[in-house]
């Protein structure tokens, strides 16, 4: 297969010294006591990139087995869980919540602008007897980041837990989990991080745990169920056998992302260059507010679908991005400017591809996508 630049919004590329930090030797996970030290440091590197003192955990599985544990954990048949939805993983966390026996309530928002806060204040004023709240950090299909902070705010006045996904913020975007007092934040591995896909992390609070401890009704299944790993490393137990090689390239990859003091500040330049280069160009984002510094959705012309951009960038110039999901395919391109794929010359050669297959399709631009990026970015 043909090596392309992979400019998704996940997978991401990942860096050599993850990748040979993934080829180390391996141990037996349940056997072996310096592996449970190992995988506690690997925790505590976490609780510094989230900045808490909650607990992590490090699962093995994508992002999904992250929101789905939190939901199975945390639902009991009958209660109340408000899922904040404007945008297609906002609604999704609506219906893992209702498999397990959730009464959800879903708060529709505008899918192009990012959760208005006002009117979430509005509506809690006469319903708000929710155990808890789910929202997204990051709507990666459509290219939005949500107010965390705020939202989590308007919610505790209630008492209302907040369960948020920020698998395609996390280590691109700042995140403050005590201080934003949020009770479950997850994220995966394979986004900002830069590292294979195949794990999920969870932070979660004292009062998220309280809350599945004390459940009058047993959690409905084994590899969901949190509660499993609450003294894992007092008595040196897994619920299974932890994929080791992902986590050696997943504890390099936290390292790196610790490391560089510059990395928010690259993301968000990066990121307002992109959207500089597109509009200046005569393109729409699809987002009227909101843009996120992980991913850019490009609104694109009534002419042109996905479909047709996408296989000369990729058979052509050798460039991958992607579409986007739901009532947005082929409507909108995504390029994933996050982690690995968050450096200049990977955007410029990006958006000359983009310049280029756009041209063969006949649509005309003011200027070219690649050059108005550096002008921007220098």
């Amino acid at each position: 297969m043909k090596n392309k630049l992979m400019m998704t919004p996940g997978p991401t590329e990942i860096s050599e010294e993850v990748r040979k930090a993934m080829s180390k030797k391996i141990t037996n996970p349940d056997l072996d006591p310096s592996f449970f030290d190992f995988y506690y440091s690997v925790v505590k590197k976490f609780q510094k990139l989230l900045h808490t003192e909650n607990d992590i955990l490090v699962m093995a599985g994508e992002g999904i087995l992250g929101l789905e544990s939190a939901c199975a954990s945390l639902v009991e048949p009958g209660d109340k869980v408000l899922a904040l939805d404007n945008g297609i993983f906002g609604r999704g966390f609506a219906d893992f919540a209702e498999m397990y026996g959730a009464e959800v309530e879903i708060l529709e928002f505008d899918y192009d602008k990012k959760i208005d806060t006002e009117r979430l204040k509005n509506y809690l004023k006469n319903n708000n007897d929710f155990k808890f709240a789910t929202f997204v950090h990051c709507e990666t299909p459509s290219g939005i980041v949500n107010p965390v902070s705020e939202i989590s705010s308007i919610l505790k006045k209630y008492n209302i837990l907040t369960v948020v996904d920020s698998v395609s913020a996390i280590g691109g975007i700042p995140v403050y989990v005590d201080k934003w007092d949020i009770d479950i934040m997850l994220g995966g591995s394979q986004k900002c991080l830069s590292a294979p896909p195949g794990l999920t992390f969870l932070s979660i609070s004292d009062k998220a745990w309280e809350k599945i401890a004390n459940r009058k009704t047993d959690i409905k299944g084994f590899y969901t169920n949190l509660n499993l790993w609450k003294n894992w490393y007092q008595e040196k137990g897994f619920p299974y056998t932890q994929s080791i090689s992902d986590i050696y390239a997943l504890d390099k990859a936290v390292d790196l992302v610790l490391e560089n003091k510059q990395i928010y500040k690259r993301h968000a330049n990066i990121a307002e260059a992109v959207r500089f280069s597109l509009k200046e160009a005569g393109m729409d984002l699809y987002p009227q507010n909101g843009h996120s510094d992980t991913v850019t959705a490009l609104l694109l012309p009534e002419k042109v679908n996905f479909n047709e951009v996408n296989k000369i960038m990729k058979d052509k110039y050798g460039v991958m991005v992607a579409g986007s999901l739901g009532k947005l395919k082929n409507m909108v391109l995504r390029i994933g400017h996050m982690g690995e794929n968050c450096y200049e010359e990977k955007l410029y050669l990006t958006l000359k591809a983009l310049d280029k297959s756009l041209r063969e399709l006949d649509v005309n631009l003011d200027g070219h996508l690649h050059s108005l990026f550096i002008e921007k970015i220098q």
